[in-house]
């Protein structure tokens, strides 16, 4: 009911058909309510694993289920239809123990292909070669960047989330993503995204906006100077790293719901769309119940 209503008010409007077959007789909400269900409630995470629980189970449901392949195809067009659905549980769920003031700022790689020496044969048009230093891995795929209101005593929530090819650097990221509309706010990140120039600048006086990361080394300092400094150092990055550890446990949540940093298995772009934009989804639904 509720994918329904939020159909026929917004999601409408991002996969509607211009064609003879504008109004087919198994419809998109039934779609996308068997991709929610069976990931949420049965953990079936594999297209053909979710098509053949709605053959067997579903059916009095949803007498009108096409087959496989039909189905596959009509799933893969409705990316952005589940990017809405995900932005709308996102902003109309918001818990209220959400601090506004503090933020934490992360990326975790979706990998579609892994190896130093690998290469890329699917949706190379929008993934690309990175590394992941947690993993000590070369891989090939996208990242998801988030900026997540933090919560006392358990995990942030995202208030906003992006895709980009996992070339792409963090610090880049946030800068052309949200470095100009966030406003009155104290930031947690790693040691990539420490700029003192740039947060320090007109970032902080006319937006207030205030990063705090682990102490990075400094390129060319003496040792003496390094050691002077570096039970304070080791203190602050300590604190900091303290802050900002919950939005690796987000990260680890996602993954525990969906399996989302893992597309190897991913065949298209569009696919590969679905697989992120249909698990934010699957993983923001229990927020309704």
């Amino acid at each position: 009911m509720y994918i329904c209503d939020v159909y026929d008010q917004e999601l409408k409007y991002y996969c509607q058909r211009y064609s003879n077959n504008s109004n087919p007789a198994f419809t998109d909400q039934e779609i996308m309510t068997i991709y929610l269900f069976a990931g949420h409630c049965q953990k079936y995470f594999q297209i053909k694993d979710i098509h053949n629980f709605a053959s067997e189970y579903l059916s009095s449901w949803f007498p009108k289920l096409p087959s496989y392949q039909t189905f596959n195809l009509r799933l893969n067009r409705l990316s952005e239809a589940f990017r809405v659905l995900s932005g709308r549980l996102i902003s109309s769920f918001t818990p209220p123990d959400s601090e506004k003031g503090i933020s934490l700022v992360d990326s975790l790689p979706v990998i579609t292909c892994a190896g130093r020496n690998r290469q890329a044969k699917v949706a190379r048009e929008i993934t690309s070669k990175g590394y992941c230093s947690t993993k000590n891995q070369y891989y090939y795929g996208l990242k998801l960047h988030a900026l997540a209101l933090r919560r006392e005593g358990t995990i942030p929530f995202p208030d906003s989330l992006m895709i980009t090819p996992a070339e792409d650097n963090d610090l880049t990221v946030f800068k052309q993503v949200w470095g100009d509309y966030i406003c009155e706010t104290t930031i947690f990140g790693d040691k990539i995204y420490s700029d003192f120039e740039y947060f320090n600048g007109d970032k902080k006086q006319k937006q207030h906006i205030q990063m705090f990361t682990p102490v990075k080394a400094v390129k060319g300092q003496s040792e003496q100077d390094r050691q002077s400094r570096k039970a304070y150092n080791d203190l602050f990055s300590t604190a900091v790293s303290k802050v900002r550890q919950p939005i690796e446990s987000f990260f680890n949540w996602l993954n525990e719901k969906t399996t989302i940093q893992r597309a190897q298995k991913v065949r298209s772009s569009k696919g590969l769309l679905i697989h992120m934009m249909g698990k934010f989804a699957i993983a923001f639904i229990y927020l309704i119940f």
